[in-house]
């Protein structure tokens, strides 16, 4: 389990919220449905921020919570505007082979413009063999070939659906208990072939296990019938500001594409569909376009003088 101190560049007091605050330190193993405390509502005046504030030091794979200077209508991340929230809120994440820097810019609407440059620490990645078919459950090159294009175009129409979810506001819970068998970012090797790094978190448990929703949210892609050749039976659930979660290799889904899905509710089996050595949950994360560790998002820290 990863965890970071916070970098607070300013002292605010909370804003008012609902839902539930991130935590200072995940266990091990902890209860699989058991949802993260509820936030005070207690409401409270915020104080002037000069700077932004992140809650996070920025890391491959990692994912951000920040917040804007006081006033800033717009905040560009490497010079593509992102969403905020009323309170100035938003997410950024750090795909596997991110650069070590990056820029983001909040612009006022007097024309000012505050420009902070974010150091981003390399990931320590892995190497894994994989007793594993390369092509998954095509049984050859060309029936892979001909599966996967359409394959693909399902979860690109997924994850480019936006939905209005708060469940990025929350702090994360492991979907199902188990033992941690593969490592985001790790160089995977199957049956001998270099095959990509490995995008999720593997964790391992008996075929049949429920796993619950990591976070509220809502299914945009539910492969219930469908067995995809490397995902299988895949489920991927939108929480909202652009991040994601994928659930791969699932003997059964629970859900449907359209549910709302609440944090701790259980929405499906874990199973060794597709390109799986044995029955596993494979958890992947993308904050649009990256990639993220899960393990960095279940132990992140947002503190409670800045936090969403």
């Amino acid at each position: 389990m990863i965890a970071f101190a916070a970098l607070a560049t300013c002292t605010a007091t909370p804003p008012q919220a609902s839902t539930p605050a991130r935590s200072a330190s995940v266990p091990v193993e902890p209860p699989a449905i058991t949802p993260a405390p509820a936030r005070s509502t207690t409401a409270q005046v915020e104080s002037m921020r000069p700077d932004f504030w992140f809650s996070t030091p920025a890391i491959q794979g990692g994912l951000v919570t920040a917040r804007a200077p006081s006033g800033a209508r717009a905040v560009l991340f490497n010079g593509a505007e992102l969403p905020l929230t009323a309170e100035g809120f938003f997410l950024i994440g750090f795909d596997r082979d991110a650069e070590n820097s990056a820029s983001l810019v909040a612009l006022f609407s007097d024309g000012q413009r505050k420009e902070h440059y974010l150091p981003v620490a390399p990931g320590n990645w892995k190497i894994e063999h994989v007793a594993a078919n390369p092509t998954g459950g095509a049984k050859t090159t060309e029936e892979f070939q001909a599966r996967r294009g359409p394959e693909l175009a399902r979860i690109n129409a997924a994850r480019a659906t936006r939905v209005a979810s708060d469940g990025w506001r929350q702090n994360f819970i492991r979907p199902v208990a188990g033992r941690i068998s593969g490592l985001f970012g790790a160089q995977r090797i199957y049956n001998g072939t270099p095959g990509s790094y490995h995008s999720g978190m593997d964790i391992a448990a008996a075929a049949g296990t429920p796993f619950v929703a990591p976070a509220d949210g809502v299914v945009t892609l539910a492969a219930a019938e469908d067995v995809f050749t490397l995902e299988g039976h895949l489920l991927m659930i939108d929480h909202g500001m652009g991040l994601n979660s994928a659930f791969l290799h699932c003997s059964e889904l629970l859900v449907r594409e359209g549910d709302v899905v609440k944090q701790g509710q259980v929405i499906g089996k874990v199973g060794a569909t597709g390109r799986a050595s044995g029955p596993h949950l494979h958890w992947g994360m993308k904050w649009n376009s990256a990639r993220i560790d899960p393990r960095l998002v279940i132990s992140a820290v947002s503190p409670s003088g800045n936090g969403p």
